[in-house]
């Protein structure tokens, strides 16, 4: 190798460091992405929606939308009503009014929960945060602030942020690192970087994991994660959740109590310039994803398949593609992702998924609204 020439070419260098990494990674991940079959329909059922972030459905059938800028709509017959009373948003970048659930129990108690990135501190900034609440003639009523990260930063990323209820009752929320990955994701007196798990008012389980350290966030069930943006009930009862990686890397993870995800201490992601993170993918202490991506996809909102509306579906995985937009099916084999499939392929950044009260499948597309997928 001629040394004066590389010695004179710092560029030439960067490259081949970033294309063997990125070569690496590439064959690494060896599950091929066949083509969208079409073997379905799709029509958009709520119209004229620019960023949904979260939905769900209310026993009557009508629907609650959150949209990032920080407006949650009451979807029913047709019409959309502004719901009245939501927290005020801190609205930069990735930040906004982002997820919404329902209590397993709402029928009987009407409670609500939503997340949104909150101004509410002393610092400059804001943080991600949980509230709960009840709905009565399009307001929101007996609000209850049940957890706000700290501190606030003016940085613009890595909110998370999803909300889910296991098989038990008990209430996961997720928090991204807020940009500060080398501070917040292994440590757990800190916020950032973790899955949280509560009682539905917001107590601290007493099985948490991190209950008796005295410096701990006694909230924390998991952590070592990047920016988890989709979460879900498996059907043995687990918790899985998605995060997005780096450049490279985006991960899905079955979530267990009191591990630790290895963000960034391992990755199969490179930072943006191609540089390299780190030379470990695994680590003793440090769990391995059941799936990762490379390249990434964005990954955003994910729901299993239950439904027999979608026979060859049922059973399977459906996850968001913001970068690619579209829908990826990935099958499964005793948690293994053994086969990957597009749908909706540039239908728009799939912003979330989910699967309705109805059985049928409900994608919320950036720029676009609610779309419906019915097999044909």
């Amino acid at each position: 190798m001629n040394t004066t020439f590389m010695k004179s070419s710092p560029f030439l260098i960067f490259l081949i460091i970033a294309f063997s990494a990125c070569a690496q990674q590439k064959k690494e991940n060896d599950i091929p992405l066949e083509e969208d079959p079409k073997n379905y329909t799709t029509e958009i059922v709520v119209p004229d929606l620019q960023t949904p972030w979260g939905m769900v459905w209310l026993p009557d059938g009508s629907m609650l939308i959150t949209e990032k800028s920080g407006t949650l709509i009451h979807y029913k017959d047709g019409n959309k009503t502004l719901v009245g009373n939501v927290p005020e948003v801190y609205q930069r970048n990735q930040g906004g009014l982002l997820d919404i659930e329902l209590h397993p129990k709402y029928e009987q108690n009407g409670w609500l929960y939503i997340s949104y990135s909150s101004k509410e501190g002393t610092e400059k900034g804001g943080n991600t945060a949980l509230i709960r609440a009840k709905l009565d003639n399009n307001q929101l009523t007996n609000i209850e602030h049940l957890y706000k990260a700290t501190p606030n930063t003016t940085k613009g990323h890595h909110f998370g942020s999803r909300i889910e209820f296991d098989n038990q009752g008990y209430l996961y929320f997720s928090i991204g690192d807020r940009g500060n990955r080398d501070v917040n994701p292994q440590d757990i007196t800190k916020d950032g970087g973790k899955i949280y798990r509560f009682n539905d008012d917001g107590s601290i389980p007493k099985d948490n994991p991190f209950v008796n350290n005295k410096d701990a966030k006694k909230a924390i069930f998991s952590y070592g994660h990047r920016n988890p943006q989709g979460m879900a009930v498996h059907s043995d009862g687990t918790i899985w959740v998605h995060e997005h990686g780096p450049k490279g890397g985006d991960e899905i993870n079955s979530i267990k109590k009191g591990s630790n995800y290895g963000w960034p201490v391992i990755t199969y992601g490179i930072n943006y310039s191609g540089t390299s993170i780190t030379d470990i993918t695994k680590k003793e202490g440090m769990e391995q994803p059941i799936y990762y991506w490379v390249p990434s996809i964005a990954p955003s909102g994910m729901d299993f398949i239950t439904s027999d509306i979608y026979p060859d579906w049922k059973n399977h995985l459906l996850v968001g593609s913001l970068v690619f937009q579209r829908l990826e099916l990935l099958e499964l084999t005793d948690h293994k992702v053994t086969k990957r499939q597009k749908l909706l392929d540039g239908m728009g950044r799939a912003r979330n998924v989910r699967q309705g009260p109805d059985g049928f499948i409900y994608v919320a597309v950036e720029n676009k609204g609610i779309v419906k997928i019915t097999p044909k």
